[in-house]
């Protein structure tokens, strides 16, 4: 079956950085694949270059089988696209907003109010049809944007960081919507700032300054994991870090809430050698305990290795 997305040797360029450096990725029909990675790794880059919205230095890309942007005329009405910043018009309603991005598409007025109907029962909006943009909170304001890239019936859905900013309840709503997608049919590429989210993901990519470091499913991703992880509770937490960013066979120290997740792989008998430290540099009453890694250890150990490796996924 041919890919829904594939992406060659892509390259993006600005003055100062190169945003997106080689960047060669397929995504299956149905498929969920999330691109997960720092701030400035080149996600939204991405995003904009798939939609057509920049062109590439180097590179190509084909999306349900047109070229992008050469054939973005088109491929635009099989693709959604849902940016980061806000795209909404706020003086307009719910409904109005919905309509408007119809008629962006060309939708038949028969066909607009059948898929309104739905999307506003989906994405539960239905109360707040007449409700100006501009007063919805952040989560229904997402929802109506996810709608409105929803309404001429993509089979690509494009989603920059959709749930940033959204609270934990609206978060888990956008996603119940998303798989209502994915089950008929709809092939999604998202990306996203939160490890959980990622794990909702059929495959997920790392990418680390621009170049893709590591790919797979979120189990393939835990079992190449390595690395010991350990909880540290300590009274003074930014001392505790730094003292032990610096410790042979320590590979990273991050916080996690009012602890520290640090990763070895000398193995789960390194725990001690932690606790030792940490007496010796007068943090007394240490608590030192293995743990199971999280997505974020994962990902954490992942962009370590990509870093001090070259970036070879």
């Amino acid at each position: 079956m041919p890919q829904a997305l594939v992406i060659a040797e892509l390259v993006k360029r600005f003055p100062r950085v190169t945003a997106v450096d080689g960047l060669s990725l397929q995504v299956a029909p149905g498929e969920v694949f999330g691109l997960v990675g720092p701030d400035g790794a080149g996600k939204t880059t991405t995003m904009r270059l798939v939609a057509g919205l920049m062109t590439a230095d180097q590179g190509t890309i084909q999306a349900l089988g047109f070229e992008v942007p050469q054939q973005m005329r088109e491929a635009r009405t099989a693709i959604g696209y849902m940016p980061q910043q806000y795209s909404m018009y706020g003086d307009l309603s719910v409904q109005e907003n919905l309509r408007f991005f119809a008629g962006m598409y060309g939708v038949k007025r028969d066909e607009m109010l059948s898929r309104e109907k739905r999307l506003l029962s989906i994405a539960r909006l239905e109360p707040f049809c007449d409700r100006p943009a501009a007063a919805l909170s952040g989560g229904m304001y997402k929802k109506l944007a996810l709608s409105c890239s929803l309404i001429h019936s993509p089979k690509l859905l494009l989603l920059d960081e959709p749930t940033n900013g959204v609270d934990p309840i609206s978060r888990r709503e956008l996603w119940e919507f998303l798989q209502e997608l994915v089950a008929e049919g709809v092939t999604v590429l998202i990306s996203t700032p939160y490890m959980d989210e990622a794990e909702r993901c059929h495959r997920v990519g790392l990418l680390v300054d621009g170049k893709l470091s590591a790919v797979g499913t979120p189990l393939e991703l835990k079992q190449a994991f390595s690395a010991t992880v350990f909880e540290v509770a300590a009274k003074n937490q930014l001392i505790s870090s730094n003292v032990l960013s610096d410790v042979a066979g320590i590979d990273y120290v991050y916080a996690v809430g009012r602890r520290l997740h640090v990763a070895s792989k000398k193995g789960p008998e390194f725990g001690a050698t932690i606790a030792a430290i940490l007496n010796e540099r007068g943090i007394a009453d240490s608590l030192v305990r293995r743990v199971d890694p999280s997505f974020e250890d994962i990902f954490m150990d992942l962009s370590s290795r990509a870093i001090s490796e070259g970036h070879q996924p």
